[in-house]
């Protein structure tokens, strides 16, 4: 099979001829920037140092195509950008300054080169008002943002080779709250001030469909898969109570992927991390079509037969191989066999991408990701 082709068949339910890897082509799927120099230098591949989205201060590598290639990486990602007011404004501050992104929230430096989302420029607001007031909302409509996107989308879909996984960087309405007022403002504020709660999130969900369906307008039919996401999970429940979720963020992203599936015949990749097994029914009632990233380290994620039994032929699961120890601290023998317990769980009768849990960091050997994405092939 081609990569194209080994993607359509899992997303349909199908086995492949082995299962898919999806590395390197999102922040949620990504490798941060010290350990892709090492996989370069094991690798031995030179060639310049690229950061996803062209932000340093995220630290995640963009890979290029020679180590892509390496990873037997099944799919080829599209981006959004920033205006470019900010990438100049970013590029010229003072060195450690702090990072302010397009929506006036941003990062602090607190290690050499090292940075912590702690600008929140709406941290004390508390009524509809002070959103109104605010000065500081983005331009989803600026066209530098979407300009490069239908021709970097059709290059590859023309190729037929790769799948075409499209993230534009929206930090999503539940998680773009959190860099507004800071997470434990926020989550106080839903139980507080639930009406200014979801007053705020309804601004983020409108901004983010506008900047969305220009995304979605440049791509036409050349994107197999969407990536949006909001983090719900801690290690052993959720962030907010399944009620609360259900009344307050649920609508939003059901809202939200609705508007997606009229524009576009892409599946919807969602991310969401920690234990989220209670919400799992919610997401395939909304429209998820793949749910990532498996966090097999936090409570009841950690039951794959359980979730390949009530899910497995619903939704698309996408992950699973742990970066907490198995990536950073095992041997390239352990994370073989932790591929192929993972595989043979949630892959059997398709439905299954290979990833990491999240963005592999950078106490994670580079022999390890090779072990992990070769692990594919036995």
């Amino acid at each position: 099979m081609t990569p194209k082709e080994r993607i359509k068949a899992v997303l349909n339910f199908r086995e492949p001829d082995r299962i898919p890897v999806i590395i390197g082509v999102s922040n949620a799927t990504g490798i941060k920037m010290e350990t892709y120099r090492n996989l370069k230098e094991l690798l031995e591949i030179e060639s310049e140092d690229r950061y996803l989205y062209d932000w340093p201060e995220l630290g995640t590598a963009l890979p290029d195509e020679a180590v892509l290639a390496h990873l037997n990486c099944d799919v080829r990602g599209v981006w959004d950008r920033f205006p470019e007011e900010v990438y100049q404004r970013n590029r010229n501050r003072d060195a450690h300054a702090n990072y302010i992104d397009d929506w006036g929230s941003g990062a602090r430096e607190i290690a050499p080169g090292e940075w912590f989302p702690a600008i929140h420029p709406l941290a004390d607001a508390t009524t509809i008002q002070e959103l109104e007031k605010y000065p500081g909302w983005p331009d989803m409509d600026d066209p530098y943002r979407v300009s490069h996107v239908k021709k970097a989308a059709s290059a590859i879909n023309n190729s037929s080779q790769y799948s075409v996984m499209a993230t534009p960087w929206l930090l999503f309405p539940f998680e773009r709250a959190f860099a507004m007022q800071g997470l434990d403002k926020f989550l106080f504020n839903m139980a507080r001030y639930p009406d200014f709660s979801k007053a705020l999130l309804k601004k983020h969900l409108e901004l983010c469909k506008t900047l969305m369906g220009h995304f979605l307008d440049e791509l036409g039919d050349s994107v197999d898969i969407i990536k949006i996401g909001d983090d719900l999970g801690t290690q052993k429940s959720l962030l907010i109570s399944p009620t609360m979720y259900r009344n307050i963020i649920k609508p939003v992203h059901a809202e939200f992927i609705a508007f997606i599936k009229e524009r576009t015949k892409a599946k919807v990749f969602f991310h969401s991390d920690g234990d989220i097994f209670s919400l799992i029914e919610d997401f395939i009632e909304i429209g998820v079509d793949i749910l990532n990233p498996i966090q097999t380290s936090a409570g009841k994620m950690s039951d794959l037969p359980l979730l390949k039994e009530k899910y497995g032929d619903r939704i698309v699961f996408c992950g699973g191989i742990d970066t907490q120890k198995i990536l950073p601290f095992g041997t390239p023998k352990d994370v073989k066999k932790e591929v192929k317990r993972v595989s043979e769980i949630l892959g059997e009768g398709g439905g299954y991408i290979l990833a990491s849990v999240h963005t592999i960091m950078n106490d994670v050997p580079a022999e390890n990701i090779l072990a992990m994405v070769q692990a594919v092939e036995n």
